[in-house]
């Protein structure tokens, strides 16, 4: 897939980039090629894929399969995959072939999380790390360097549609702070509740990619909500 994009869309002009990550949690799965469809007209180039196993949140999304054939259905969206499962090491290379270009774990899910980061980077992709928001900071600190995206959960991870939770923020802040002060590489991502209202939070705080489910899909007018929620940002 020569078209497919290998990373995230660059920074313009030298500032920093504020990307939308659209999560298909709230798209109607029944058609999800016309969700995509939907999103790339509307601008999108980055789709957040939340998989979850039943066990590790208690949600069941999809698996592999689902994502190599919505690849099939676009060659030019970028897919970033967030694993919130149990054991993720175990399912690493199918998403791979599935055609992601970023995997993100979850710190409480991978007792040799560089182990894990290393078998993601071997495959060619971007490597992310995730923490529940009421997971210690301090479990990333290792961790900082070596990772191409943070995500942040600003709530309980398992169900799209939850408001979200302020106190996670200042996780952001922190880590903002700790790039700007090391020069590390890292995006910044967000999840959970942004909408017209959070998102320029969180930017303020320091989030540079935001995942919105609801705010994307609710109504059916997507391209709508999308404007919407870039204008919130200054987008």
């Amino acid at each position: 897939m020569s078209d497919t994009p290998t990373s995230p869309p660059p920074t313009p002009n030298g500032r920093r980039a504020i990307d939308l990550a659209p999560s298909i949690l709230s798209a109607d799965f029944a058609d999800l090629k016309s969700e995509l469809r939907r999103l790339e007209r509307a601008g999108c180039t980055w789709i957040h894929l939340d998989v979850m196993d039943g066990h590790f949140v208690p949600n069941l999304t999809f698996g592999a399969p689902v994502v190599k054939a919505l690849r099939r259905v676009s060659r030019r969206l970028y897919f970033d995959a967030h694993l919130m499962v149990e054991a993720p090491w175990t399912l690493i290379d199918d998403f791979a072939k599935a055609g992601v270009q970023s995997i993100t774990v979850h710190a409480e899910a991978c007792p040799d999380l560089p182990k894990v980061l290393r078998q993601i980077r071997r495959l060619g992709l971007r490597a992310g790390v995730s923490i529940k928001p009421k997971t210690p900071l301090r479990v990333l600190d290792p961790h900082l360097g070596d990772v191409d995206l943070i995500l942040i959960m600003s709530v309980e991870p398992g169900f799209g549609g939850q408001e979200l939770i302020p106190a996670t923020l200042n996780k952001v802040r922190r880590l903002e702070l700790n790039r700007q002060r090391h020069g590390y590489a890292f995006r910044l991502q967000i999840d959970g509740g942004i909408n017209v209202e959070t998102a320029p939070l969180a930017v303020a705080a320091g989030a540079d990619v935001l995942v919105a489910g609801s705010a994307v899909f609710q109504g059916g007018t997507v391209a709508t909500n999308v404007k919407r929620l870039r204008a919130a940002v200054g987008g």
